[in-house]
């Protein structure tokens, strides 16, 4: 089935088509991190939908080759490794090795390629990059020895972010790397260094300096996926100025239209209020699983909402994640239980997991796939209660499952239980034999401090990881 996606630059729902002739490879580029602290859960959205884009397209066959950016140096990790009197590269690489930690408690699954602004050979494309824009008379180096690019030689500039740039206040240039949306001039290429940067430096055919933001993610995602990309994705706050400036130089160097869909992802709420550390509502995924969430619960929590409507995320939200991936866990058990060994049978309710996919087909529609999937839960949870499902049906659900959490990768890893968990659960049998229901809940309790559940059921204590 064709998949529809949202448009950044058209503001319409459009067809996904790659540039790939055969129409199989799909290019594309996301923004990743500023290494200069942890990643909090705003980018983990980002991050996170991505991540679903991704895996959908592969569940539909196509062959994605994603290039996810690290930013390593700008004006925030300058800042931050001369407070600590570190260099830069050691104070980047802890928040690197922290990053992707990160996306591996997420379950989030690896780009092809993780290239870092700091390496040799993006800083001489950027160089390259810029010195073809200076050639062409698109940029210049101004007094303050820093090249700008010279925003009247790009008539497009703005139209990603559907700006009248004739309405909007002149700044004349604007060297630092973010600026505001009512703020537009031309724009830093490359950084003359002054003593702020200390030993940040890098030689340039305009003297010692470091490149400007916007260009590096130019120079990255052409230099390994070439002057034209399939999906280009980020953050509502990245369509201006990053994404527009990516946009300007790009397409000068190349003469070509740099990329055929832009998606962006909605703001995250905390608590229905902007996330701020002075509100106290500030969270990095280690904040979460310090308060005993799991990856895979923060995964459910972010995933929920359609990516291009703000997530209000709350603590209750977690918990009510947790309680949707624990009727996941049981359904998937009971499934196991029926199927044993059986060879799968097609059964109607396999209508759902089409359903699911199709639901993604349309612009990530999240909130119905996973309509679709809770349905499939109930309807078969029925047909098991009411003993209408038989083996083989519960195999080919079993396999349909497995197909949707290649998509949403929300399986409960398998577990060992502790000796000691098992000796809990066999002394709470024998109280509830006893009808010593005081004694029950007190091993109950017990169990469920060492990271336990322990369910009762007609075929005996069920166990499973919080």
């Amino acid at each position: 089935m064709p998949i529809h996606l949202f448009n950044t630059y058209s503001r319409q729902i459009e067809l996904f088509a790659p540039l790939d002739p055969a129409g199989k490879k799909v290019k594309m580029y996301t923004c990743g991190p500023t290494v200069y602290n942890h990643a909090h859960i705003g980018n983990f959205r980002a991050y996170l939908f991505e991540d679903l884009l991704q895996r959908h397209l592969e569940s539909r066959g196509y062959e994605v080759e994603r290039v996810m950016n690290l930013t390593d140096v700008d004006d925030k990790t300058i800042r931050g490794c001369r407070q600590l009197g570190m260099r830069l590269a050691e104070f980047t690489e802890k928040f690197k090795r922290a990053f992707f930690e990160d996306l591996e408690t997420l379950r989030v699954e690896r780009a092809a390629h993780y290239p870092a602004a700091t390496e040799d050979r993006y800083i001489a494309r950027m160089i390259e990059m810029i010195r073809q824009l200076e050639s062409a008379g698109i940029a210049y180096q101004a007094e303050d020895r820093s090249v700008y690019f010279r925003l009247s030689k790009f008539p497009d500039y703005g139209k990603l972010a559907h700006l009248n740039l004739d309405e909007l206040r002149p700044t004349g240039r604007i060297q630092n790397d973010e600026y505001e949306k009512e703020s537009v001039g031309d724009f830093a290429l490359w950084k003359a260094w002054d003593e702020n940067d200390g030993d940040v430096r890098w030689d340039s055919p305009w003297g010692p300096g470091r490149p400007g933001w916007h260009i590096e993610c130019s120079a990255m995602a052409t230099a390994l996926l070439g002057p034209e990309l399939d999906i280009h994705c980020g953050g509502v706050d990245n369509i201006f100025p990053h994404h527009e400036a990516e946009i300007a130089q790009s397409e000068c160097c190349t003469g070509k239209k740099f990329v055929r869909h832009w998606l962006h992802c909605a703001h995250l709420m905390v608590d229905g209020q902007k996330m701020s550390k002075s509100l106290g509502n500030f969270y990095t995924l280690r904040d979460l699983t310090a308060k005993g969430f799991s990856g895979r619960e923060v995964r459910y929590a972010l995933l929920t909402v359609n990516y291009r409507l703000p997530l209000n995320f709350t603590l209750a939200g977690l918990e009510a994640s947790r309680a949707a991936l624990a009727r996941i866990d049981e359904w998937t058990a009971r499934l196991l239980d029926h199927a044993k060994d059986a060879p799968p049978a097609a059964t109607p309710l396999s209508a759902h997991a089409a359903q699911f996919s199709a639901a993604l087909d349309d612009d990530l529609n999240i909130s119905a796939a996973l309509s679709h999937l809770f349905d499939l839960i109930r309807e078969s949870n029925t047909a098991l209660d009411r003993k209408e499902l038989s083996s083989g049906h519960a195999a080919q659900l079993l396999d349909d499952w497995r197909a949707i959490d290649r998509v949403l990768a929300f399986q409960r890893e398998a577990a060992t239980i502790p000796a000691e968990v098992l000796a809990l659960v066999e002394q709470r049998q024998q109280a509830r034999a006893n009808r010593d229901w005081a004694e029950s809940d007190r091993l109950r309790d017990l169990i469920a401090q060492l990271g336990y559940i322990v369910k009762d059921t007609k075929d005996g204590p069920k166990v499973s990881p919080k």
